[in-house]
């Protein structure tokens, strides 16, 4: 087997950057060595800008794809959530077309990994081509307690669909459930509990009505109910926040990806800080965030508290692109101060850490296969050139 040289301007190794280095790989991307402080290697390919790890995109909707540009910006999460539900549903081939161009958008932009969250068997086709490593997120949602060993046999038999294409199923997919606004009590516990279920996303408070219906059955998401005709009747408020409400109905030894964050408080960190909770990785996906209500998370707030950060895409129905660089920019446009080494390290070994693959991708150490990918100078691009 052949070797690959690569030198840059920067190397980003998923912990550090340097410089006067070269990157070894295998012809197949293994990484074989990092040789610090080499001189200019004329079996290197020299390239300008900085090298990285592939990327990790943490939270996706796959699915959705081809629903871009179909929901206007700035309608506030009960709407767009409404018009998900209610306009998602196209001719299969415009699915599938859809779902084949997001894909290659994700490859072109060095993602190598993703966090995909699925309600349907759409995505089965494009994943068994296996150009992506993909975490499949079987999502439940159901917040009648009545109907919720319904939802939940629906979301275990799409499981099983899924647990095929894999040798070791729980490996590379869970039953998750999609909101504290959407998920009756009796169902998370049947999610925490289902077998095997070591990895878990939720999307968490997305606004802040979903704090307020929490501590006093109040806020927005009560108009969301009503549009579609959901019986909230069984629901009580607790009195404190969404999160603060849902995290003991996990278990200690879980991994659980909050993603968006938007309305998480100093006192839910404080609250995390006090209890056995399962580990914790906060997934921020800004460009959905000001796509949808033109709020940002508190990122600030999260790198105080030592929270480890991922970062994700969200879906082309919430998002004008695929890219976790343009994620990492726009993070950077609201917030100057973030360095780009600290972003960097949110979009490789920590999204590779929440999805339990740090062991193949996040970093250049030997024997990984991570993808390399090279940001331009500039910041602006990123392309995968193994």
């Amino acid at each position: 087997m052949g070797y690959r040289k690569f030198r840059a301007d920067k190397l980003f190794t998923g912990y550090e950057i340097l410089t006067d280095c070269t990157l070894v790989t295998s012809d197949n991307g293994v990484i074989e060595d990092i040789i610090r402080d080499a001189p200019i290697d004329t079996e290197a390919q020299q390239l300008n800008g900085l090298l990285c790890p592939g990327f990790i995109n943490a939270h996706c909707h796959l699915e959705l794809s081809h629903m871009k540009g179909r929901i206007p910006e700035g309608t506030g999460l009960v709407d767009f959530v409404f018009k998900v539900i209610t306009e998602r549903h196209y001719e299969k081939e415009i699915v599938l077309e859809a779902i084949d161009k997001a894909e290659q958008e994700m490859i072109s932009n060095g993602i190598v990994a993703v966090g995909d969250i699925c309600n349907n068997p759409t995505t089965l086709l494009q994943k068994l081509k296996k150009n992506l490593y993909y975490h499949n997120f079987i999502e439940a949602s159901g917040f009648v307690p009545a109907i919720v060993p319904e939802r939940f046999k629906r979301s275990a038999d799409l499981f099983n669909v899924y647990a095929e294409l894999y040798k070791d199923p729980q490996r590379s997919n869970s039953i998750v459930p999609h909101a504290p606004y959407s998920v009756a009590e009796i169902l998370f516990g049947k999610i925490a509990a289902f077998p095997g279920n070591r990895l878990l996303t939720m999307h968490n408070q997305e606004i802040a009505d979903e704090n307020e219906l929490y501590k006093s059955k109040s806020g927005d998401l009560l108009r969301l109910y009503e549009k579609m005709s959901i019986d909230h009747s069984a629901f009580a408020p607790t009195g404190t926040t969404s999160l603060q409400s849902c995290l003991p109905y996990f278990f200690p030894q879980q991994t659980l990806i909050l993603v968006h964050n938007v309305a998480t408080s100093k006192e839910d960190l404080q609250y995390i800080a006090q209890h056995n909770t399962p580990a914790l990785y906060f997934c921020l996906c800004p460009n959905a965030n000001l796509y949808i209500s033109g709020n940002l998370p508190p990122v600030n707030l999260f790198i105080e508290h030592g929270c480890t950060i991922v970062l994700g895409t969200d879906s082309l129905a919430s998002n004008h692109q695929l890219s976790i660089l343009a994620e990492m920019n726009t993070l950077k446009q609201h917030l100057p101060h973030l360095a780009h080494e600290q972003m960097l390290g949110w979009a490789t070994i920590n999204g590779a850490s929440a999805l339990g693959i740090d062991n193949k991708f996040g970093s250049f150490e030997k024997g990984k296969q991570p993808g390399v990918v090279l940001i331009d100078p500039s910041f602006k691009n990123a392309q995968r050139i193994l």
